[in-house]
């Protein structure tokens, strides 16, 4: 089996749910059942009110570019360049973002602002997030259906 280009991370309680939620295709993140706040990365209590009482729920998948950088050195020779890594803004609250890479799009399509959806990357029991435009995703789904 050969080795992937991604570092896959270790499922450790914590964050456990964050990585495999994938397989239901779920973006899951924590949620605190006291305030409401949505906490990533996760933690072992929530940073607004300190209660534990935390739970782990879907979001709606979909997400906002807050910013990009477009990467063109081959760090890993496993990665093809260029790559596009990104912060994106979740609805469920202002200001949840994650850093994650931009997928199935051209570098040149690219912009702040742009309308996304999660997809992941199964690497056994891992699924990591990645981001797509939504329009490509609405385009397949048409596709598939005709």
């Amino acid at each position: 089996m050969p080795e992937p280009a991604r570092i896959v991370p270790s499922l450790d309680g914590l964050s456990r749910a964050f990585w495999t939620g994938g397989s239901r295709g779920e973006l899951m993140l924590s949620h605190c059942q006291a305030c409401q706040y949505w906490i990533h990365p996760p933690k072992p209590l929530c940073p607004r009110c300190h209660e534990r009482d935390l739970r782990w729920e879907p979001t709606s998948g979909v997400a906002t570019l807050f910013s990009y950088t477009v990467n063109f050195k081959a760090w890993n020779p496993k990665v093809p360049v260029p790559y596009v890594l990104g912060i994106v803004e979740l609805p469920e609250q202002a200001g949840l973002r994650l850093t994650t890479n931009i997928v199935n799009c051209s570098v040149d399509d690219i912009e702040i602002g742009m309308r996304l959806r999660v997809n992941f990357e199964q690497h056994g029991e891992v699924f990591v997030p990645l981001f797509e435009p939504a329009a490509s995703v609405e385009r397949l789904r048409t596709e598939s259906a005709g």
